[in-house]
């Protein structure tokens, strides 16, 4: 019976923490999660409650009006774009990520060993096909 009774006055218990130690253990959390709120509220509500109420806020045609590139949209939004501009983009993306998997393997290069230098010219004469794919294929032509 005073086993029961000094575990009941220690509080509830998860295996071996006491509740109030894992709420302890999540304290640093919440204070990053409070202060992460505090900056952002200072630093994207402040200049936008500052700004409304310095600035002079008369909105007019012109300044509502869609504005693009230097000119007035002269087509409907709704338009679809030619495929070739997606390939395109698609392909930049691509090409552009596999350049930024370079770096971090090239300034490691001395301490990986031949298995990932062997690796990476695998990768880089895939990667070289699948240019001259998309080359052949008319994919990388803007008419």
């Amino acid at each position: 019976m005073a086993v029961l009774e000094t575990r009941a006055s220690e509080g509830f218990c998860l295996g071996r923490k006491n509740l109030a130690d894992v709420a302890t253990d999540y304290l640093p959390i919440l204070m990053f999660l409070g202060v992460a709120i505090v900056f952002s509220l200072i630093f994207v509500g402040a200049p936008m409650a500052i700004s409304r109420l310095t600035g002079a806020h008369k909105p007019d045609p012109a300044k509502l009006s869609e504005y693009e590139c230097g000119f007035p949209a002269f087509e409907d939004s709704r338009d679809q774009f030619d495929v070739r501009f997606y390939l395109v983009a698609i392909l930049f993306i691509i090409f552009d990520l596999e350049v930024a998997f370079l770096f971090p393997w090239a300034v490691s290069l001395m301490g990986v060993g031949w298995a990932s230098w062997i690796a990476m010219m695998i990768f880089l004469t895939e990667l070289t096909l699948g240019l001259v794919y998309a080359w052949q294929k008319g994919a990388l032509e803007w008419e």
